[in-house]
């Protein structure tokens, strides 16, 4: 399964209640920068209470019941409710709010760009975006211990992407 046609699948249903995912993490910097980053789940930011883990988990994703029966009726399972994650045919998908990035990166929530796929409409990060939340993610001690060595080789990347104004056309 295509990681991001099943994104297309899934923020399909969201905008038929209201929302606009971001699409983040590895499949939505391969959409932005045209090269594959060896994707290993999906990961969708929806809006949700910006004190992010300071909150219950079923409390700090608005709307999290109809997300959940939305991804049930897709097959997916919910594995932890505490990273918001499901699982179907090995591919996890994780949720997370859209409303922490700016505290946790500086990227401003009205500053994202919508897109527009076969009628459905989410946000994507553009590469100095996803610079700031890749910095900012080396520095957080979970995800040094987990990806630490992908996150920078991303960060390397991007720095070369922007600073060589070679970002793609499209």
């Amino acid at each position: 399964m295509k990681k991001f046609d099943e994104f297309i699948k899934i923020a399909r249903e969201l905008n038929g209640i209201g929302i606009t995912p971001l699409l983040m993490g590895s499949v939505g910097l391969e959409e932005v920068t045209g090269r594959s980053w060896d994707a290993q789940d999906l990961d969708i930011h929806v809006p949700g209470d910006k004190r992010g883990w300071e909150v219950p988990a079923e409390t700090s994703i608005h709307n999290w019941n109809e997300i959940v029966e939305i991804m049930e009726s897709m097959d997916y399972v919910l594995i932890d409710l505490h990273e918001h994650e499901f699982s179907k045919d090995g591919l996890s998908v994780e949720f997370g709010i859209i409303d922490t990035l700016p505290e946790f990166a500086g990227v401003q929530v009205e500053s994202l760009e919508i897109h527009r796929v076969e009628e459905v409409n989410y946000y994507l990060l553009n590469p100095e975006q996803y610079l700031h939340v890749y910095e900012a993610s080396s520095k957080d001690s979970y995800r040094a211990d987990q990806n630490n060595h992908k996150d920078f080789e991303k960060i390397e990347f991007l720095k070369h992407l922007i600073s060589h104004n070679e970002l793609p056309k499209g």
